[in-house]
């Protein structure tokens, strides 16, 4: 492929002319002689407010510390580096901490230490490592000394490649942040919504009753291999794994199987009415608590179930939150296999409100959900944003200086 102008092919990819290629241990110091390695008990009896870090957080906090300054933290082994895409590889540290002998400590003199960083905060570097057995590799200090890397000429524009990223992540952590302090205040909201009691007292209006009485429970239908795949006819056939295709994070809405009229008498299949709520009866599935709603008529297989009731009576969305509240894998059966039996849950008891006062809360919880999901667009655009600036930036497709 034909070079742009002002750029030249390294073992490091693609980069401008003016920018250099060299190997780890010429451009910065490796310090694993500040390392302290302490084990837990030790560490139990020296608490303090020091930082004691591993390869990707910190660990604890003791009462003394062996590095000040500013470094870079990248493993020396563990399975985090088969999730460098979406986990950081490299730390930046600041300020009096300590690091115990999982973690390789980089200093920069001749360059930047951020630069360091971001360099390989999300980089494969899989093809430098040794194996330690089935999914963990290891990062040895000969190895980490010898790996190539590309440098801008100046640390001013390592400083300022750095600094964009830096700002980037500062909106992405930001972001991070604010969509966990709204689920716990939608999650304040769910209990204070859903408790029958006010002031020690039963709310006016709301009655006991089993959920056997408002709705039934009724399992799915077996899907035979051969219908496997279609992606036409009436009735969308969802099964366990189709409750993690994407867009289905409430509303079960696409499906990787589909069977017509013909298919579901044949193999005597039974439908479940829009609105139905479904959720794992068998297997270890049923431990991830997933409740969602069927968005139209459709087929379940024989390891789920679904709750069916009369939507004219009450609020789907409402009985849709009360489910998320209720730990449906606490009441699994003790057998070899673990598996939900419809009459033990109709059992259950529970306070409910009028459907007007049903529909009151489900929409005000519904608001804060679609309020998070939206904060969730953004902060995903946000890191598309930011990888796209790594990419752009790092290999000095585009020049900040």
């Amino acid at each position: 492929m034909e070079l742009k102008p002002g750029y030249k092919q390294t073992e490091a990819g693609v980069i401008p002319e003016d920018w250099g290629i060299d190997v780890i241990k010429n451009a910065y110091e490796i310090r694993n002689d500040l390392r302290l390695p302490l084990s837990e008990n030790v560490r139990k009896k020296m608490q303090g407010p020091y930082p004691y870090y591993g390869p990707t957080k910190v660990q604890d906090y003791i009462n003394e510390y062996r590095v000040e300054g500013e470094y870079c933290l990248i493993g020396e082994d563990g399975d985090h580096f088969l999730k460098w895409k979406d986990m950081p590889m490299t730390l930046l540290v600041r300020g009096k901490f300590n690091v115990n002998n999982h973690a390789h400590l980089v200093c920069g003199i001749r360059n930047e230490t951020i630069w360091f960083h971001y360099y390989f905060k999300n980089r494969d570097i899989t093809r430098h490592l040794t194996r330690q057995g089935a999914g963990r590799y290891k990062l040895t200090k000969g190895t980490l000394e010898n790996i190539p890397l590309a440098i801008p000429p100046t640390k001013t524009e390592q400083t300022a490649i750095a600094n964009a990223l830096s700002d980037a992540d500062a909106l992405i952590q930001s972001l991070t942040r604010l969509i966990a302090k709204k689920r716990q205040i939608k999650q304040g909201a769910m209990q204070t919504l859903l408790d029958p009691y006010e002031n020690g007292r039963l709310k006016a209006g709301w009655e006991e009753k089993k959920l056997g009485e408002i709705g039934v429970f009724r399992g799915g239908s077996g899907f035979p291999t051969r219908y496997q795949g279609k992606t036409e006819g009436l009735y969308p056939f969802y099964k366990v794994s189709d409750m993690n295709n994407e867009g289905n994070e409430k509303l079960m809405v696409n499906a990787n199987n589909w069977i017509d009229e013909k298919a579901k008498k044949e193999i005597g299949s039974i439908t479940f009415p829009k609105n139905t709520i479904i959720f794992a009866k068998i297997g270890a599935a049923i431990f991830l608590e997933r409740k969602k709603i069927l968005n139209q008529e459709s087929c379940i297989d024989n390891n789920m179930m679904g709750y069916v009731f009369d939507t004219n009576l009450y609020n789907v969305e409402y009985l849709h939150y009360l489910f998320q509240t209720i730990p449906l894998g606490k009441l699994v059966s003790t057998t070899a296999l673990p598996s939900l039996n419809g009459k033990e849950i109709s059992v259950q008891k529970y306070y409910f409100p009028n459907k007007l006062e049903q529909t009151r809360i489900a929409t005000i919880l519904s608001g804060m959900d679609a309020e998070i999901a939206a904060l969730e667009t953004k902060l995903a655009k946000y890191r598309h944003i930011k990888q796209g600036m790594m990419q752009n930036l790092l290999t000095g497709k585009i020049r900040l200086i």
